[in-house]
């Protein structure tokens, strides 16, 4: 239930926010679809812990490329 619900707001986020925002995310898939994928593989708590993990590895000098979940 709770998964749902932020997997809802994730989506809500990459409908109405990400299209206004310049694409800035290095790697694929892109973190919010990684944190999608993680929360549905390992839960809210240790899917949620990886897309922090991901966000905060994902900056201009981050070498990006292919990151599965």
């Amino acid at each position: 239930m709770l998964a749902a619900v932020i997997i809802g707001f994730i989506r809500l986020y990459q409908i109405c926010v990400s299209p206004f925002l310049p694409s800035s995310c290095r790697y694929y898939p892109t973190c919010s679809e990684y944190a999608i994928q993680a929360i549905r593989k390992y839960g809210v708590l240790k899917g949620g812990w990886r897309a922090c993990r991901r966000v905060l590895r994902c900056h201009p000098f981050a070498p990006g490329g292919y990151d599965p979940v």
